[in-house]
């Protein structure tokens, strides 16, 4: 922003504050506090800007000043300046001009992560593990991702020519060079759907973007009309949520016309409206299951809440992430925007799932959920008993595969992806995802790969919990005195690699093929292979199964 634009936003800013200075002059003595502030803020930056000894930044001054004043509110509210403006639509909407990969850094050098079907990079033949030497013929090395993803974006129809070096299959790169043509790249919320066991049909919906309804709809449809579908398992898991006439579009694909789905109450009447589906249903009869976890939030919780409010599925899963505030944008001077929040929202039964109360902030400004014991009941349709404020709680509680400290610190280290990319480069394919099992020879390689050539190295949780009283009893001068008994505990918990990766061996093992089978399938591929070990998955299949189990969970026990 040119000194001419800060000057030019600083006037305007002092013109908007006398302005609003003078006509509250007449109002009620509740603005007086406003003005007061006011008057502070403009006298302290005209004395800032005239005595500090350095000459201010005048853009980062208030940049910094109007984040913490957004910061102080809760973690959504928001201001966007011009500059992130193409970022926050891409949020929105989901849309970009590029060549359609996800990158990352590797040593000194920015790598293909995962190519998206159907776009430039994975039709061009880019696989992941392919490292970008140079973009138009401009070396790239050392540079980081976020300057890397610029250089690859672009507007759609324009091209851009990579140079990559790919991993083969005696240890060597081959260099390669390839032209793309930019696309707009629509980043899926369904990346997929299928039936996969017994007639049970499975949507994967990762957010809620423009366009997640039409995308569920057709899912659905396509399962229909494709098969014979005896239940429908809609997978929210780590769906952080979007747009809200998404969620409404979503629940209506379940749902008849004329259903309300959400309404929302703000302190302003004009953020207070009553959302309605407004098209007819794919289907209101087929057993549905709702997976759900703690990474399920907003208009995801919207969805699950108000199917589970009509009866109409069973929610399964982990209490969902409460956030139940609804944001808006609002246009700012010179193209930026504010983003906040005006209003909160509450599902059919009447009840508000917001955890978090951010207008009680303790001194330190630590927030807190609400406690179980304050929670208000409300009712479904059919008489179930539901709660309020504590996100949406599963009909059908389950718990998920939690990963043991050799596996969070494989995934961590990239030994995983870094394996995969050996193992494509020496086996030219496989057959499918579903069935894709590694062999012992191939699991034994891994774990030679892992132990021997990568300096593999991570801590358990116990030995974490004695290097932590070890450093607490040095500050407090207790060392001495237990020394021994912390050595002797940790020599007994030194660990062996290769006996961690065998002992864990199922897990790591399942988790290593579904990475080798997103090296050659993509997205598509990681997805199918996790289905098949899902257990979560396997759950609500065999729930689906029983639609008698099924009718008496959504029915009130008399």
């Amino acid at each position: 922003m040119s000194r001419l634009r800060i000057k030019q936003v600083f006037i305007g800013a002092l013109i908007t504050i006398f302005s609003f200075v003078f006509i509250s002059a007449s109002l009620p003595d509740s603005f007086f506090e406003v003005t007061k502030q006011l008057d502070i803020f403009t006298t302290l930056y005209k004395e800032l800007n005239t005595y500090y000894v350095d000459t201010l930044n005048t853009e980062r001054l208030f940049q910094v000043g109007i984040s913490a004043m957004c910061e102080s509110l809760d973690p959504y509210t928001d201001f966007i300046p011009e500059d992130d403006i193409q970022e926050y639509r891409q949020q929105t909407t989901g849309r970009y001009g590029g060549i359609g990969s996800l990158i990352g850094t590797r040593g000194d050098f920015v790598i293909i992560t995962d190519p998206y079907e159907e776009f430039p990079a994975a039709k061009a033949g880019l696989r992941a593990g392919d490292k970008i030497l140079e973009i138009d013929s401009k070396s790239v090395r050392k540079e980081n991702s976020d300057v890397v993803s610029k250089q690859l974006r672009g507007k759609a129809g324009t091209n851009v020519v990579i140079r990559i070096a790919r991993l083969q299959a005696d240890g060597s790169e081959k260099e390669i060079t390839v032209t793309l043509t930019r696309e707009e790249i629509k980043i899926k919320n369904v990346p997929y759907y299928g039936v996969v066991k017994d007639g049970i049909g499975y949507i994967r919906l990762n957010g809620f973007t423009e366009r997640a309804g039409i995308e569920v709809r057709n899912a659905l449809t396509a399962l229909i009309s494709k098969n014979k579908v005896d239940g429908v398992i809609l997978d929210l898991r780590g769906n952080p949520g979007g747009l809200l006439n998404e969620a409404i579009n979503v629940a209506n694909c379940f749902l008849d016309k004329g259903k309300e789905v959400v309404s929302t109450r703000g302190r302003v009447e004009s953020q207070s409206h009553v959302y309605y589906t407004t098209s007819d249903p794919v289907d209101t009869k087929i057993p549905l299951a709702v997976l759900v976890d703690e990474g399920s939030a907003s208009a995801a919780e919207i969805v699950s809440g108000s199917l589970q409010d009509f009866d109409r599925a069973v929610i399964l899963g982990e209490r969902t992430y409460g956030k139940g505030l609804v944001q808006s944008t609002h246009s700012l001077p010179f193209n930026a925007k504010l983003k906040i929040t005006t209003a909160k929202y509450y599902i059919p039964s009447g009840r508000c799932i917001q955890a978090i109360n951010y207008a009680e902030k303790k001194e330190d400004g630590s927030v807190k959920k609400k406690e179980d014991s304050l929670k208000v009941a409300f009712k479904t349709k059919g008489g179930r008993i539901v709660y309020d404020g504590v996100g949406i709680d599963p009909d059908l509680g389950t718990q998920a595969d939690t990963l043991s400290q050799v596996a969070i610190a494989l995934f961590t280290q990239n030994l995983f992806f870094d394996y995969a990319v050996k193992y494509r480069a020496r086996t030219p394919a496989i057959t499918n995802s579903r069935n894709f099992a590694l062999s012992e020879a191939d699991y034994a390689d891994f774990v030679q790969f892992v132990t021997e050539k990568n300096n593999f190295t991570y801590s358990t949780r116990s030995e974490k919990l004695i290097d932590e009283l070890k450093k607490v009893s040095e500050k407090e001068k207790m060392y001495e005195p237990i020394k021994n008994e912390l050595k002797e505990m940790n020599d007994k918990l030194v660990h062996d690699k290769k006996n961690d990766l065998n002992k864990d061996k199922d897990l790591i093992k399942r988790l290593l093929e579904q990475e080798i089978c997103a090296q050659y399938f993509l997205n598509q591929g990681r997805i199918e292979s996790t289905i098949q070990s899902d257990k979560e998955v396997s759950t609500a299949i065999e729930l689906l199964k029983n639609k008698k189990r099924v009718q008496g969970i959504l029915t009130v026990k008399k």
